[in-house]
């Protein structure tokens, strides 16, 4: 209804008519990106924290050349022997060649199903989160069990990734506060350039009893109209652009790219951008036309 009411000044003659629409569909395009990327960011995070917790690898490299195959066998079972002695540890499993080839899938390609291939010997171990062992004791003792052992935290290398997934959430809020940002400034110098243009008819609805209120839900109505115009176009385009990216890295999910998928709520929340880039649009507006009116009378 409040699109249909009649415009007692005529801003959709405005040039501004034309290319605000496509400014804004511009702006609602990366804030919705910025957006969806924090929100993914976000996701993986949780994703990545939730399963490497309470987990570490132990690696034991494979023994010389010319060592018989039982000699890594013994290696195995001494580190294994170490990691299920020790209090916090829930348990210690070695993982299959199979499992292995499909780690190293990713990276190696076909290269890691080569059985000339020397792997080292993987553990997969399971801490108590609240009796965790001290690593240094335990790496110093699975070194002595068989030398060269390693022990890799996953929490001390989630640590940073977790940092560097805050980092870029930061910015992508940033991207979404400079849109906004740019997207007020826009209004106001197209609702203050329609102020000069239209400013005979306005000075003639002020003789015949408008008031500052009445112009100003003149432009305010226009603002909705452009601001839902561009505001679709930009989340039509956004949405494309998702959909292509998650069939894309839907193609290339694995141990390096994680499966990026975005909750119905989270699917909301994108569509709220061009409704609050729309009320952003009106009520700059309005604010700007009754501090322009306030001014001038």
């Amino acid at each position: 209804m409040i699109l249909a009411r009649q415009r007692d000044v005529p801003l959709n003659k405005d040039a501004s008519a034309r290319f605000l629409p496509w400014l804004i569909a511009f702006m609602v395009y990366l804030a919705t990106l910025a957006l969806a990327a924090a929100i993914a960011v976000s996701n993986v995070s949780q994703a990545w924290d939730t399963a490497l917790a309470g987990k570490l690898t132990v690696q034991i490299p494979p023994p010389p050349a010319d060592s018989a195959a039982s000699g890594q066998t013994a290696r195995v079972d001494a580190v294994l022997d170490v990691l299920r002695q020790t209090p916090g540890v829930r348990s210690a499993e070695q993982l299959g060649r199979a499992e292995m080839t499909e780690l190293l899938a990713p990276w190696l390609g076909e290269a890691a199903s080569s059985t000339d291939l020397p792997l080292p010997a993987l553990i997969a171990v399971e801490v108590a989160p609240d009796r965790t062992p001290e690593l240094a004791t335990l790496q110093r003792r699975l070194a002595e069990a068989a030398s060269g052992t390693r022990v890799d935290d996953h929490q001390r290398t989630l640590g940073r990734l977790l940092e560097v997934a805050r980092t870029l959430q930061l910015l992508a809020v940033l991207v979404v506060a400079l849109v906004g940002a740019a997207a007020v400034v826009t209004v106001v110098f197209v609702t203050r350039t329609g102020l000069s243009i239209h400013r005979n008819v306005i000075e003639l609805l002020h003789l015949i009893g408008a008031h500052d209120a009445y112009v100003a839900r003149q432009f305010q109505r226009h603002a909705l109209r452009l601001g839902l115009t561009g505001g679709l176009v930009g989340l039509g385009l956004a949405a494309a652009t998702l959909g292509a990216l998650a069939q894309w890295v839907g193609q290339e999910t694995g141990a390096i790219v994680p499966e990026l998928t975005l909750s119905q709520l989270q699917w909301f929340a994108l569509a709220g951008v061009p409704l609050a880039t729309t009320g952003v649009a009106m009520i700059t507006a309005r604010v700007t036309v009754l501090r322009t009116l306030a001014k001038l009378s």
